[in-house]
């Protein structure tokens, strides 16, 4: 089987058409699960909605149930419940890094405020375990709970490395499994549940976006040195002005000298390029070539993420799969 010519064989429009009505249906789903009795929280589910966003989360557990099955009402509902998760994360995210926009508006906690923003998280992951719970099913949950649990570490152990220089390319990798690889995980397991798949397809599906899941970070870590502001939605450069030293700058740091890693551990300790502009760490990532390995890496897992959805017998399904792999590794954003 030509891999390369399949992945080129649906555009992402052509991807999405397969599962629009579906899609258009998670929509409804969340606008309508997302009404609380608080005003407040309301809003911001709406507001996050409005955003838009690439629901790349529901459509990889929509073309997975569809890709074994249907799934049916069960994978509409469990749509809305990722998604659900993902809003909850995005919350938190940024009253823990004090972000000041995302997708290009101002973010959640500097419209509502931190204390409501946190409050808005939990009712978030609350109500999708609420929605998630009308499916009656043990292994579901079982999913999501432990995915909850995974991903809420991951924030922690992120917080314990805040402003740390030394951090290694074992803690990146760590943390693009929990906060970003265990999610799409989740999503194509579900949606094999939901298409009453047996557990070895599942656990195949699982294995799929896991790859898919880390190769999609590991292009947002370097998108957030080399894309342009404008497209990217925040501001470029944001992961190191918040004090996070990921896999670029990891690869840069193992054979920069003295004064380059001085350069670094000043933005570090300042939250901002007013000392060390950001050009200048630019340059260092091209030195010692941070971006070309991290691309390579990235390559790497999505060349399995392919391999292991080759596996599958042809079909529209199986080709957006194999094709929503070029679109994570060629996206500007």
């Amino acid at each position: 089987m030509n891999l390369g010519k399949l992945g080129q064989a649906l555009t992402a429009r052509e991807i999405f058409d397969l599962i629009q009505d579906d899609l258009e249906q998670v929509e409804k789903k969340i606008t309508a699960e997302s009404v609380a009795s608080v005003d407040a929280v309301t809003a911001i589910g709406q507001y996050l909605q409005s955003a838009g966003g690439k629901r790349l989360r529901p459509a990889l557990l929509l073309l997975s149930a569809k890709l074994v099955g249907n799934g049916g009402t069960s994978a509409i509902q469990l749509g809305a419940v990722v998604e659900l998760i993902h809003a909850a994360t995005l919350v938190h995210d940024d009253v823990i890094d004090t972000a000041e926009t995302r997708r290009g508006r101002p973010s959640t906690n500097v419209r509502w405020g931190n204390h409501t923003c946190v409050l808005a998280g939990d009712w978030m992951y609350m109500q999708a375990f609420q929605i998630a719970l009308r499916e009656r099913s043990f292994e579901m949950l079982d999913l999501l709970i432990g995915l909850t649990q995974v991903m809420v570490e991951g924030e922690l152990l992120q917080l314990e490395r805040i402003g740390r220089i030394d951090v290694t390319e074992a803690d990146c990798m760590e943390l693009v499994d929990r906060k970003t690889a265990c999610l799409f995980s989740v999503c194509a397991r579900l949606g094999g549940l939901a298409g009453h798949s047996d557990p070895r397809t599942q656990e195949k599906l699982g294995e799929y976006a896991w790859n898919l899941g880390m190769a999609f970070q590991l292009v947002d870590d370097v998108l957030d040195f080399t894309a342009r502001e404008k497209t990217l939605g925040k501001p470029v450069g944001g992961d190191l002005r918040e004090g996070k030293v990921t896999l670029p700058l990891v690869y840069a740091l193992e054979l920069a000298n003295a004064d380059e890693r001085a350069l670094v551990e000043t933005i570090l300790r300042d939250r901002s390029y007013e000392r060390v502009p950001f050009k200048r760490i630019l340059a260092l990532l091209e030195k010692y070539q941070g971006i070309e390995r991290v691309k390579e890496r990235a390559q790497t897992f999505t060349d399995k993420a392919r391999q292991t959805i080759g596996e599958f017998p042809e079909s529209p399904y199986q080709r957006a799969l194999l094709a929503v792999t070029d679109l994570i590794t060629e996206r500007d954003h």
